[in-house]
């Protein structure tokens, strides 16, 4: 396979066709602006992706009618679009993702990855992002693959040969860069001390995205033996690993590997995990399966809310109607956690938000989605402590959760409480 230039590469697509987007550290930025100079001469090509980060161009009002996001999760690059109508939502749990390639619901007429260069066997890696690349990169007609020596090669799913690929392209470019304990505060260091001590030795931990799940790592010390097995991870488990914290010693599968399908951090985080052994990065259908995450003990899931009911419904990814982001893998690790033996499944929120709106609410706002229904949440943590809303009635919920509202929100939601059950 010899490399071609991003011009000739991209005559592969053709206008009507859908076409996936590598996504998260691995967002191909230089591939879309390269795409984007073809606008004239193509229409109505569907762009599928996950979370995509920087700058991705084609969301631009210029570019309706060429180029429309059919998005799996919405995130900030194409949020504006979707919310403009330039953009569409798919709501999907992350591991039923492969099932829409391979199926045929979604099929793929081109897709386009960023890879590691490859080996002496002619192997590339998928890097940082296994997750829904594996299964598109296997379902799409055509792949074509940007070859950046930033992409660190990992193990477990993401390896592919030349040959797999219509079209190589050579441009080294930095991967997509965040760095979550930015946003850690007082808050969320509170709420991490809170979370912490739900966890015992031997748990096997999800960590959901944000700075609560960063703050949660940042509290365990006192812990043994902690095992990983994620949708995703940052820059915080470098440090328990390297002091033996998490040693995934006692996991049930996959005993002394951190398992995860996508990394999303630092450039320190992408060399750390660069040709480390330590480290399996698995297909998003297997990974984000409930059978399979309840295969170990007491997994403890951390999962956030952008706002709770007093009844326990929990929306993760809308504002009212305004798609903010996507069902993700909540579902999948909330369910698998309350499956394992022993397990834990969390939704972990600040009380109010940094503009002072309360997360914990009488009832949702209209247009809301559930991305979690109240049968499926059993521990809820913001700064003001813990509850366990499992095996409790409504009204015995919306006691639990007052409780842990801000002081100044009680009040109301008290009121409304007594309005909706009587007694209370």
């Amino acid at each position: 396979m010899t490399y071609t230039s991003a011009q000739e590469a991209l005559q592969i697509i053709q206008s009507g066709q859908r076409v996936f987007i590598h996504g998260s550290a691995s967002t191909p930025l230089y591939m879309l602006q390269q795409l984007a100079l073809q606008a004239p001469r193509l229409r109505d090509v569907e762009l599928v992706s996950i979370s995509l980060y920087g700058d991705v161009v084609l969301d631009k009002p210029e570019y309706t009618g060429h180029f429309n996001f059919n998005s799996l999760f919405v995130s900030g690059s194409i949020r504006q679009a979707v919310k403009e109508g330039r953009g569409d939502y798919v709501p999907v749990f992350l591991s039923e993702i492969p099932e829409l390639f391979q199926r045929g619901i979604l099929p793929l007429d081109v897709a386009i990855v960023q890879v590691s260069p490859p080996d002496r066997h002619g192997y590339c890696s998928l890097g940082t992002s296994v997750d829904i690349a594996r299964s598109a990169v296997n379902a799409a007609r055509c792949v074509i693959a940007q070859v950046n020596a930033h992409v660190p090669r990992t193990h477990g799913d993401g390896l592919m040969h030349i040959n797999s690929f219509q079209a190589m392209v050579q441009h080294d470019t930095p991967l997509q860069e965040v760095q979550y304990s930015k946003g850690v505060g007082a808050l969320e260091m509170e709420i991490g001390r809170h979370i912490a001590g739900l966890i015992e030795d031997r748990s096997t931990l999800q960590m959901g995205i944000g700075a609560i799940p960063d703050a949660v790592l940042k509290c365990l010390n006192g812990q043994k033996d902690l095992g990983v097995h994620t949708e995703m991870f940052s820059d915080g488990l470098i440090e328990l690993l390297e002091k033996g914290i998490v040693t995934n010693r006692y996991k049930n599968i996959h005993p002394n590997l951190t398992v995860s399908s996508f990394a999303l951090g630092t450039r320190l985080l992408y060399d750390f995990v660069d040709d480390n052994p330590a480290f399996t990065f698995r297909d998003i259908d297997y990974v984000n399966d409930p059978t399979v995450i309840r295969q170990n003990d007491r997994v403890v899931a951390i999962n956030s809310a952008i706002e709770i009911d007093i009844t326990g419904q929990v929306c993760a990814d809308s504002i009212g109607t305004y798609q903010y982001s996507g069902v993700g893998g909540q579902m999948d690790f909330m369910r698998g956690a309350s499956l394992s033996k022993e397990g834990k499944p969390i939704i972990a929120t600040t009380s109010r938000t940094a503009k002072g709106i309360p997360r914990i609410v009488a009832m949702l706002n209209p247009g809301a989605g559930v991305a979690t229904s109240r049968p499926h949440v059993h521990y809820v943590v913001t700064e003001y402590g813990v509850v366990n809303l499992f095996g409790k009635n409504l009204r015995q919920r919306a006691h639990a959760l007052v409780g842990i509202a801000h002081p100044d929100d009680r009040e109301g939601l008290e009121r409304a409480a007594r309005e909706r059950f009587g007694v209370f």
